[in-house]
């Protein structure tokens, strides 16, 4: 299945008959409020399952940025699929405790980082797919990443004001941490250092 960027697969509320594998592309996730606003809770890339839930509804809504391919399974065939291949099992056992992780390093983002932290441990989110985040403590090579997501995005999800996020970017760019050539993509020019400062840990 291809949809193109802007389109909704997922819908906050709907019935959650099936679930999906990101095979392609990326893609916003986002509640909304009881007061109408939205809320980024987090952003899928390429091999994420979305919609795994307990419950009869979507929890959150899922819109691509850029075009996006996904597979879509119902619910119902989980037990046939883990039967015809057995290791799925273990990579769904593994997508629920991921999903945890990134549930408590969110709450720290939110609740304990500053907007520099914040942004900082957006970064590494970012890079960690291609390095892990251990393997980019210790990266001293640049390290060019595709942000299709836009800075309103990127302050909503780390609930902080857009112009928190257009400052703190500069700041990155300022001090040799980070370039940027257009709006969708950046270059983590010290990615050991935005790891380090992501974990609270100061350089000398």
């Amino acid at each position: 299945m291809v949809f193109p960027s802007g389109r909704c697969f997922i819908q906050e509320g709907a019935p959650a008959h099936d679930f999906y594998v990101l095979t392609g592309g990326r893609a916003k996730l986002f509640t909304l409020m009881p007061d109408g606003r939205r809320q980024i809770v987090g952003f899928a890339e390429l091999g994420d399952f979305l919609g795994l839930t307990s419950s009869e509804t979507y929890a959150f809504t899922a819109e691509a940025l850029g075009d996006v391919t996904l597979c879509r399974f119902p619910h119902s065939a989980i037990d046939r699929l883990v039967e015809r291949f057995p290791r799925l099992r273990g990579r769904l056992q593994k997508e629920a405790s991921s999903e945890l992780v990134k549930m408590q390093s969110r709450l720290m983002v939110l609740g304990r980082k500053t907007a520099r932290e914040r942004l900082a441990s957006f970064l590494v989110e970012q890079a960690s797919p291609c390095c892990g985040h251990h393997a980019l403590h210790d990266e001293r090579e640049p390290l060019t990443l595709p942000l299709p997501m836009s800075r309103t995005d990127i302050a909503d999800y780390l609930g902080l004001t857009i112009e928190t996020v257009s400052r703190t970017f500069g700041l990155f760019r300022k001090e040799g941490l980070i370039s940027v050539k257009g709006a969708s993509s950046v270059t983590l020019l010290e990615p050991g250092v935005l790891s380090d400062m992501a974990n609270g840990i100061k350089r000398d």
